[in-house]
């Protein structure tokens, strides 16, 4: 089984285990920023390469075709440079969803601990998490070479195929045993969460997927709705 204790552990990203954990789990992309991250970093390569991997993550986050159809396949496409990826990685705080920041405070105080489960790069999610005070983030690493050029990514991290956000959560229940978790996400890979979570939410603020709207069980437009929800 995936297991993301050494980074909970390591990081401080949640209290000790017998506070009564409660998780608030967010995708990212379409969720927490404005924008798909392998989206953003095939633009830079132009219009034409922009507007077919375009396709493949609509497709992918419409539940068309799993993920693992075009997780490599994007990337091979694009090949992204460290560089690229830091500037996604402002683009994503660029682009934050504008009430989240007001929100945390709120659902911390409430006894909420926040993490970003994504299908994402986490060296591009790593500046919106610290600028949100995010400190555990479930993401997939890429490799670079000495140079700052792409050369492959974690290919074992389970975001990388369908069925996988479902896998991380079921990790952290198991190693974690929180009293209770909700997801938040736009696309159908986070909707496969649904029975593994206490409550799943989706979120349209930038993107209504039909189906995620008529199967989550809460639907909302604005993070901050989430304060009612979970009070």
């Amino acid at each position: 089984m995936f297991s993301p204790l050494r980074d909970l552990t390591s990081s401080g990203a949640v209290r000790d285990v017998s506070d009564e954990l409660r998780l608030v789990i967010f995708d990212c992309d379409s969720t927490l920023s404005a924008i798909e991250g392998v989206d953003e970093l095939a633009r830079v390569r132009g219009p034409q390469l922009f507007a077919e991997v375009e396709a493949m993550t609509h497709a992918a986050m419409d539940g068309k075709i799993p993920v693992q159809a075009v997780f490599s396949q994007r990337l091979e496409i694009i090949r992204p440079s460290k560089e690229d990826v830091a500037a996604v990685g402002q683009r994503y705080i660029d682009e934050i969803e504008p009430t989240i920041e007001a929100l945390l405070p709120k659902l911390r105080d409430a006894g909420w601990t926040p993490v970003i489960l994504s299908g994402g790069f986490r060296q591009a999610i790593a500046p919106l998490a610290a600028h949100l005070g995010i400190k555990l983030i479930e993401a997939v690493d890429l490799v670079f070479d000495a140079d700052g050029n792409y050369t492959d990514f974690d290919r074992e991290y389970p975001t990388t195929r369908s069925g996988g956000k479902p896998e991380v959560v079921e990790a952290l229940r198991h190693e974690l045993n929180p009293e209770r978790i909700v997801m938040v996400g736009d696309g159908v890979s986070d909707l496969e969460t649904r029975d593994m979570v206490d409550l799943f939410v989706g979120f349209g603020g930038y993107m209504r997927r039909d189906k995620v709207e008529s199967e989550a069980e809460r639907f909302i437009t604005r993070l901050d709705e989430l304060e009612s929800i979970l009070a």
